[in-house]
């Protein structure tokens, strides 16, 4: 018999990390709804017809498909089994997908609930979401996203706003960020004074690899693509600017490139009458996103002092409703990545000690009788909103002594004859080692103040 084992690139997780993970999620989603977000949840497998082109090229690549149930050969393309033609058969025995995020979905729900929610509808959403990568530190096949989003508005001060979720959620996390803005129109105005308009997306492909490849290993990417050298020389020099004010003359001759320029501003101005933010928040031309449908203001966050991808990222999507029927309905949104926001945690011992504590006094008996009277106890401090437990027998004290331990339970309650004579039970605090004897409400009373 083979040896268990789970798909690459997902993970089991323990009661103390789904603890700490619980934790990230709690500090998030009370942050989503201080700002009056409402949650949502969409199904984890969408029909192919609604995940497929919305990613590009290399996102299409990322999604898991489901097969069809039942037979699903009787139906596929034999043309193209012969031919060895993956595409095309897969296309004839799949017609579901895992979601790959959480934003396409949510453009479909709008777009199907449209006469059920008001607008400008903000949402959030925590939930698992799938792509078909090669796992590596910080990346994963299955892992959670945290995305807070707003459809039916193009006020820019939403994106002011979610620059200030970002910041907040961060600050209570303690995780020292750089939050990155970009504009896409920026991007859409390097390639018109490029002479490039009509590669876009091959330059935003490109550009998007930076933090991987370097500048070389962008210029390369860019020749493997068809771009010429002049229009690599434009994008190189553009590239290198920092200061949105010199960019509008790089960009003089682009009027898309200058509306970028004049909506980053806008949040930049927002963001400075509303008091400013705790992490550093700096425009960074080199942001792309290589998602095709992002057409304005564009995020990522980076976190310091770890190396670490992106622990978050978002954007503007004007069109994003359009494909699924929905016109002329803006939205804009964030992600958190849960699994990179951990292992970042994790790297910087960030979690506090409370994130560990699922288990707060654990009752240990010395005999059967003892164990029924502990077992009384044991409902009174639950129903007073302690998370309290007893050890399942009366064994020998080692043995019970040793799974307080390995639970790191903080206090332990001892019973036998004598405390159940005078009411007065042991109480051990087990990081100093110190025993006393109290009533069983007046134990509960006191743990119920630490």
């Amino acid at each position: 018999m083979s040896k268990p084992s789970i798909p690459k690139g997902t993970r089991d997780f323990g009661p103390e990390e789904v603890i700490k993970r619980n934790y990230i999620f709690d500090t998030i989603r009370s942050v989503f709804t201080k700002y009056a977000y409402q949650p949502i949840e969409t199904p984890t497998m969408e029909n192919l017809s609604t995940l497929t082109g919305k990613y590009g090229e290399e996102g299409d690549k990322l999604l898991f498909k489901v097969l069809n149930n039942g037979d699903f050969l009787a139906k596929a393309n034999k043309e193209a089994l012969g031919e060895m033609d993956s595409v095309k058969v897969v296309s004839s025995i799949s017609k579901r997908g895992l979601r790959y995020d959480l934003t396409v979905p949510f453009a479909r729900f709008v777009v199907m609930h449209q006469n059920d929610i008001s607008f400008p509808f903000k949402r959030y959403q925590i939930q698992r979401v799938w792509r078909a990568d090669r796992p590596q530190k910080g990346r994963y096949q299955e892992f959670y996203q945290c995305d807070v989003d707003v459809v039916g508005s193009n006020a820019l001060m939403y994106e002011a706003e979610l620059t200030q979720i970002y910041d907040e959620v961060f600050a209570a996390l303690k995780i020292p960020v750089e939050i990155k803005l970009n504009n896409r129109k920026i991007l859409a105005g390097i390639a018109e004074v490029a002479g490039i308009t009509n590669q876009f997306v091959d330059m935003t492909v490109a550009i998007d690899k930076l933090d991987k490849v370097g500048m070389e290993g962008v210029k390369n990417e860019l020749v493997n693509r068809g771009i010429g050298a002049d229009a690599i020389a434009k994008i190189e020099t553009v590239l290198a600017i920092k200061d949105l004010s010199q960019l509008k003359i790089q960009l003089a001759d682009s009027e898309t490139g200058l509306k970028g320029v004049e909506e980053l501003e806008q949040v930049f101005d927002y963001l400075a009458v509303s008091g400013g933010v705790t992490n550093e928040v700096n425009f960074d031309i080199t942001l792309a996103r290589g998602l095709n449908y992002y057409t304005g203001c564009i995020f990522e966050v980076k976190a310091k002092n770890v190396q670490m991808g992106s622990i978050g990222g978002g954007g503007r999507y004007d069109d994003l409703t359009g494909v699924f029927g929905l016109k002329n309905v803006s939205g804009v949104g964030v992600s958190f990545g849960a699994e990179r926001i951990y292992d970042v945690m994790q790297e910087l011992e960030l979690f506090p000690d409370s994130a560990d504590a699922s288990l707060q006094l654990l009752f240990i008996a010395f005999d059967a009788k003892a164990h029924a009277f502990a077992f009384n106890c044991l409902a009174k401090a639950r129903k007073a909103g302690l998370n309290a437990d007893l050890y399942p027998e009366p064994t020998k004290l080692k043995k019970q002594m040793k799974y307080a331990n390995d639970r790191k339970a903080p206090y332990v309650v001892l019973i036998g004859g004598n405390e159940m004579e005078s009411g007065l039970l042991s109480l051990k605090d087990m990081e100093s080692g110190t025993q006393t004897t109290l009533a069983i409400d007046a134990i509960i009373e006191q743990l119920l103040k630490s």
